[in-house]
């Protein structure tokens, strides 16, 4: 077994063990459930350290098949992006578990199940090498994640569960017409295997360039239409704030931390990499909705009155700026956008916790309910702070060498070939300064506004081991971000490299964008 298989495989071993578990006994549920998310996190290190980053290509790779008559096979592997990912998720889960220890007070066996099996499903989805292998895992990750929100969420629930689902199932629905049309074109009218279909996503994409302009059009589409939903992308965005406000706090620096970004990993490695004619045509449209994101985000974040709600709409306006980053199409952009998944996925992830840490003491998220917490809560306004400067953007922590790669990367970017995109995006970095520093500024200094605030005890145990990690990471990616930064660089140049020749292509006429005529 490879290491790559042993970090997908350990967590879904965990979710069925907890199965066996004595629902009673809620301290072995915990313990067992945190126990095997840290043995997944320690076995992926294996993959960090043996990953080499200057080869091409995807490493780890494991080809299996698994239905042959669909040619559908158990095909993954890894390349620098996908490392990252998964690196990222088998980090965030840990955490996110020891937050549920605070927060979850209800049907734990069923809960810790819920929560190793969206691990299982992120993780196939950064890994899977096979488009009908993708699509499982892409909706195993929605069972999970509605009944975490549906069962353990807020007074609002099961609307915020509901829309969730539809949401994304929508979008799911047209990217499978769009595999069934790439998997029937390639298996049978390009290859002609006995099949007549193939999956594989290697094979796909070596013959994704011959499909006609016209055609890669829809086919980009369908695609990115389900992996906007998930960034997601203004006007797409709707269903984020009320998943984020409703669901409990582990449920939320998941999906700040990981499940967010399977839509922005999704953009690359399939709307770049199979459609970049296609890519090329969009960058423009999809680039002035991540712009729209950003102020939009930002200026309805500055009017809200809830602290959940404030880093939810801070959400949309920083995978904005992650999308920006990836229709710049350099490797600038694209570097830039990689980097800031992972970013946004410590810094939200940091906020949620914190603002978990606060209502957990007062049942309440209101701003106007607090008020000179530093007094009597010192070493969480340390902690809090850092997160909220790492989010705004503050050079020395990493927020700021993502944001600023973006916006040089769209700046200098040959397809956007516009630099207003870079400049009003830049608007969105001032304005996160100035809803976050009014939110901290409310909460923590002042007079002590509410007496029920007097008494409140500082971070405990658990919220330091939840928290003090995260920091750690916050800071050395400020510091030194080359540490991770090398492993998706040569995958970044490689992709850049096909891109730039699809683009000469295009200004040389070899590549005509005119659908063809019957």
């Amino acid at each position: 077994m490879t290491i790559l298989i042993a970090t997908l495989i350990i967590p879904l071993i965990g979710a069925f063990g907890v199965l066996f578990l004595n629902k009673d006994n809620r301290k072995l549920i915990e313990m067992f459930s945190l126990g095997t998310s840290i043995v997944a996190f320690l076995v992926s290190l294996g993959l960090y350290f043996s990953f080499n980053s200057n080869a091409e290509g995807f490493q780890f790779v494991t080809d299996v098949t698994w239905i042959p008559a669909i040619d559908a096979g158990f095909r993954v592997g890894l390349d620098g992006m996908s490392l990252l990912m998964v690196m990222l998720t088998t980090f965030m889960t840990p955490i996110a578990l020891l937050s549920s220890i605070n927060s979850i007070n209800k049907r734990h066996k069923e809960y810790y199940f819920m929560f190793l099996m969206l691990q299982f499903g992120m993780l196939g989805v950064f890994i899977s090498l096979d488009l009908f292998l993708f699509y499982i895992f892409w909706e195993i990750i929605l069972i999970p994640m509605y009944f975490i929100i549906g069962i353990w969420g807020g007074k609002d629930r099961i609307y915020a569960a509901v829309k969730f689902f539809i949401y994304t199932i929508v979008g799911s629905l047209f990217m499978l017409v769009a595999i069934v049309w790439l998997g029937l074109h390639v298996g049978g009218d390009v290859l002609s295997l006995p099949t007549g279909f193939t999956s594989d996503y290697l094979l796909i994409k070596q013959h994704s360039a011959a499909i006609a302009p016209d055609v890669q059009n829809w086919l980009f589409i369908a695609f990115a239409l389900s992996f906007l939903i998930k960034v997601p992308l203004f006007p797409l965005h709707t269903w984020l704030p009320d998943a984020h406000t409703m669901a409990p706090t582990p449920g939320s620096v998941i999906l700040a931390g990981v499940l967010l970004k399977m839509g922005t990993y999704g953009l690359i490695r399939f709307n770049l990499e199979l459609f970049p004619v296609s890519s090329i045509d969009w960058a423009g449209t999809i680039s002035f909705l991540a712009v729209v994101g950003i102020i939009y985000g930002a200026l309805v974040a500055l009017v809200q009155t809830d602290v959940k709600k404030i880093i939810a709409y801070s959400s949309v306006a920083h995978l904005g700026f992650v999308v920006l980053g990836i229709f710049a199409m350099n490797e600038m952009g694209i570097q830039g956008a990689i980097i800031q998944m992972v970013n946004h996925g410590l810094s939200t992830g940091a906020l949620f916790i914190c603002v978990g840490v606060i209502y957990e003491r007062r049942h309440t998220r209101e701003i106007s309910e607090f008020g000179g917490l530093a007094r009597v809560m010192p070493v969480y306004t340390i902690f809090f702070g850092i997160a909220m400067f790492a989010s705004v953007g503050l050079p020395g922590l990493n927020g700021f060498i993502g944001e600023f790669l973006t916006l040089l990367g769209a700046f200098t970017s040959t397809v956007l070939d516009n630099i207003w995109y870079a400049i009003v995006a830049t608007t969105g970095v001032i304005f996160a300064a100035c809803y976050l520093l009014w939110m901290f500024g409310r909460i923590m200094f002042g007079a002590l506004s509410n007496k029920e605030n007097q008494g409140l005890s500082d971070l405990n145990k658990t919220e330091w081991a939840m928290l003090v990690p995260l920091l750690i990471f916050i800071v050395w990616l400020g510091v030194y971000p080359n540490t991770f930064m090398s492993k998706s660089e040569t995958s970044t140049k490689q992709l850049v490299k096909e891109i730039e020749q699809v683009e000469l292509d295009l200004n040389n006429g070899t590549i005509n964008m005119e659908p063809k005529k019957n």
